[in-house]
């Protein structure tokens, strides 16, 4: 496993992480989400990715109850959860950045996830309700009550995350150090273009998530979705219906089957390809597997071994079949 620095703080992580988001505590049991936390932990990887909202926070729950048992030193891992969603409740005061929300929900989440400490927290979306200041400060106060280690952004864009650093510096707060974006082959311009000056100052850390295009870039949906898949599960129709019915869908499938060759040509799938390719990508502190299989698992820990292949004829092939796609 290589290990990385998340942006410009002292903490390292694992190239590749693991998240519990759509299959913890709805797609996969306990029994196998252990044998996944485990395959993982074993294979160095030492960050695990959650949130208050995923499976109306069942997958913190699930998660937390492994790590309890696992006996693992608690130095060796960074479990993170994320606020803004909610868990279980939708009265006034059960979502958003309010301070009142964050306190609580960091507490829930420190409960479900059985640690003491977050050493991630992040603000799961920007809330144009409250004022910014006020979810500045309370990530700091998280941050001196010990409750958190570092904070952070997912899907803020690059002048709300200025906006924050704005905040942080006029009032000595604790700066966020990550923000976690969703990059892959055919969502690239937030994370190559938008974020570019923030890598160089503040010193911005990604953790991003779906590598793999929810699917999309294993092949599974080039006809239709699969009983059983991500696409398939019960409260997804949402998600199937902003990657199926997205503009240009078309026109990305039939790229698949071309990248698709590409990997072969390299003796690689091209689900490691995918990963791989993020990889490639300086400004990538981590990248976010997700699976319901071990075997799936298994498959995309490969992608390290992958990254030694991407020669600069290989990354022009990929980028001119997938750039012109890309959004």
């Amino acid at each position: 496993m290589q290990y990385r620095n998340l942006g410009k703080s002292g903490l390292k992580v694992s190239a590749l992480s693991f998240g519990a988001w759509v299959t913890f505590g709805k797609q996969v049991g306990d029994p196998v989400a252990r044998k996944l936390l485990h395959t993982a932990y074993d294979a160095g990887i030492n960050f695990f990715d959650n949130a208050e909202s995923y499976a109306d926070g069942q997958a913190e729950v699930v998660m937390g109850a492994i790590l309890k048992k696992s006996g693992w030193r608690r130095s060796s891992y960074l479990v993170s959860s994320k606020v803004f969603f909610g868990a279980d409740g939708d009265r006034p005061n059960e979502e958003g950045l309010s301070r009142k929300h964050m306190a609580e929900a960091c507490h829930d989440a420190l409960r479900r996830l059985q640690v003491d400490y977050l050493d991630l927290y992040y603000c799961h979306r920007p809330d144009p309700a409250v004022q910014i200041e006020e979810s500045c400060r309370a990530m700091h106060d998280l941050i001196t009550q010990g409750k958190v280690l570092y904070w952070g952004t997912s899907e803020w864009s690059a002048a709300q995350i200025e906006a924050a650093h704005a905040v942080c510096d006029r009032l000595l707060l604790h700066h966020p150090v990550v923000e976690q974006p969703e990059y892959n082959l055919f969502h690239r311009s937030r994370v190559e273009k938008e974020y570019a000056p923030l890598y160089r100052s503040p010193g911005l850390g990604t953790t991003i998530w779906s590598p793999l295009a929810s699917g999309l870039l294993t092949g599974k949906y080039n006809k239709g979705v699969p009983k059983g898949a991500r696409l398939d599960t019960p409260g997804m129709e949402w998600l199937r219906d902003a990657i199926l019915k997205k503009p240009g869908i078309e026109r990305r499938l039939a790229a698949v089957p071309k990248l698709a060759a590409i990997a072969k040509g390299i003796g690689s799938s091209l689900p490691c390809l995918a990963v791989a390719w993020c990889l490639r990508n300086p400004n990538i502190s981590t990248v976010i597997l997700g699976a319901s299989r071990v075997e799936q698992l298994q498959e995309n820990l490969g992608a390290l071994g992958v990254l030694e292949k991407l020669s600069p004829q290989v990354m022009r092939d990929v980028d001119a079949l997938s750039g012109p796609l890309a959004d």
